[in-house]
């Protein structure tokens, strides 16, 4: 296939804000997870399929397979739709409270 480029689950971007490894990346409507430490500005290589525990809105109860959201604002996981990205799916049931959910993306 000549037009062919990459397969996607590993994306470089421009970190839009200083990112950890494991921590959520959002370029505009491209979501993932940073491989290594990046700089805002710096080029950062994002996975963006796989199954992932992250942050998660404490106060929430997630049911396996509930719509997941990116919350830019607070860096967190969350099923709350409104002014947030759909990331994936919540992989796994998780508790209210509970710090962190598993989602698959």
């Amino acid at each position: 296939m000549k037009n062919f480029v990459q397969n996607g689950e590993i994306l470089e971007v421009v970190a839009p804000y200083e990112v950890q490894s494991g921590g959520g990346v959002k370029v505009g409507s491209i979501f993932g997870f940073a491989v290594t430490y990046a700089a805002a500005g710096e080029t950062v290589d994002i996975k963006r399929h796989g199954v992932f525990d992250h942050a998660k809105l404490p106060a929430q109860a997630w049911t396996q397979g509930a719509p997941i959201y990116w919350d830019d604002a607070t860096k967190q996981l969350t099923t709350t739709s409104t002014s947030n990205l759909l990331v994936g799916a919540a992989a796994a049931a998780a508790a209210n409270p509970s710090a962190v959910g598993r989602v698959v993306i």
